[in-house]
């Protein structure tokens, strides 16, 4: 053998995935999607693993199985990972970031009840809740998560002190329309399929989309523990790869999503009706109130590489709001915990195995509904600067 044939074989052995089998926890929601096309097409057996998916039931079910091993890594909420990389609210345990799988595609739902009172949107909201003598509740998913900090910032955006005009409550997502039914809150953000869900069972309606707070806002990432990261770098690239490949295959036409939106409808994913999943899949929408429109900053899984990579500016931008609402009593690192959790490194590699195109920087810029604009860069004044929060 050649020294150049034997320098070749090495390589090859020291990129083998550490581990082949890779136990992942998903919700039931349309942005696991890529992770299920993955296995379903067979590109994760291309990058030599086996992706094994485990249902879950809530996202703090998923947080405790990847603490204490029972998961190798989750579709997870991005507010999540940086809660439990700070210790909110629970034991600290580092974590990871592998990459983000998607944008948007989630929405604000109102109960029908408010909407018949007038209350639609969040100018009529606040003014309705200015002249009412009851109280409100609204739920999200998670206390440190996406949904969580993107209802807050909307409510807030209007006026609304989310933590002191109404009471704010945490439900799984698949129960979120159940209790908007029996009239247990008035309002929730949450992922898709259920604000849609919400609209054909005739009980709530889309005060809003999550593209409409933060245009092309990160969604759910792909999470593992930092240990997990260390110990098997080549399977979390060879994750990554897959993932990154079943995101372009679902982008690249209508026919490829809604031939996803079918998988996705089957009784081992999501267990929904295809009806129920592909119009917002397909970026159309309606509000319940006669309304629809093709949503500009819809649901994407690709985007040229744009959706997947783990700005870190991103990810600072939650802590940002963990710390605005007194979930961090104490000003982080910004900057040197999100360095600490994305793993751009990794990213970067299986970025290459699969010619998906690389930002030239880790931070990205974007205006939000209230017209601030984030982009990393001065994360303590930006936590500070709203004349609504809750700092210690």
């Amino acid at each position: 053998m050649t020294q150049q044939a034997g320098t070749s074989a090495h390589a090859m052995r020291s990129m083998h995935p550490e581990k082949q089998t890779i136990r992942i926890g998903y919700l039931p929601l349309t942005d696991c999607a890529s992770l299920v096309m993955a296995s379903k097409l067979g590109l994760d057996e291309k990058y030599g693993i086996k992706i094994e998916l485990s249902r879950e039931m809530s996202w703090a079910g998923v947080r405790d199985k990847l603490n204490n091993g029972e998961l190798d890594a989750a579709h997870v909420l991005y507010g999540l990972v940086y809660g439990v990389q700070m210790g909110i609210g629970g034991q600290q345990h580092d974590m990871a970031v592998l990459m983000n799988l998607n944008h948007s595609g989630q929405a604000v739902t109102l109960s029908a009840a408010l909407a018949r009172e007038g209350a639609h949107d969040g100018t009529t909201l606040a003014r309705h809740m200015r002249g009412a003598a009851r109280p409100f509740a609204f739920a999200h998913t998670f206390p440190t998560g996406n949904h969580a900090m993107l209802l807050q910032y909307w409510l807030a955006a209007h006026g609304i002190d989310p933590l002191r005009d109404a009471r704010v409550m945490t439900v799984p997502p698949s129960q979120m329309v159940a209790a908007l039914r029996a009239g247990q809150m008035d309002g929730f953000c949450a992922g898709e399929p259920w604000g849609y869900k919400a609209i054909v069972d005739g009980v709530g309606v889309t005060a809003t989309t999550s593209g409409a707070i933060w245009p092309h806002h990160p969604g759910k990432v792909l999470g593992t523990s930092a240990a997990f990261a260390q110990q098997h770098p080549n399977s979390c690239r060879a994750l990554i790869a897959a993932v990154l490949e079943a995101g372009r295959w679902i982008d690249a036409s209508d026919t490829n999503r809604l031939a996803m939106a079918a998988t996705l409808a089957e009784p081992a994913y999501l267990h929904t009706p295809q009806e129920t999943l592909a119009p917002r899949i397909l970026g159309h929408y309606q509000d319940g109130l006669g309304k629809t429109w093709d949503e500009a900053h819809g649901l994407k899984f690709y985007g040229d590489g744009a959706v997947n990579f783990p700005y870190l500016s991103d990810g600072m931008w939650f802590m940002t709001q963990h710390r605005r609402w007194g979930l961090l009593r104490d000003e982080p690192d910004y900057l040197a915990v999100a360095r600490q959790v994305n793993r751009i490194d990794l990213y970067r590699q299986a970025a290459e195995m699969t010619a998906t195109p690389v930002p030239k920087s880790p931070m990205r810029s974007s205006t939000l509904c209230d017209g601030v604009v984030w982009d990393g860069s001065a994360p303590e004044a930006y936590a500070a600067s709203f004349a609504i929060g809750h700092f210690f």
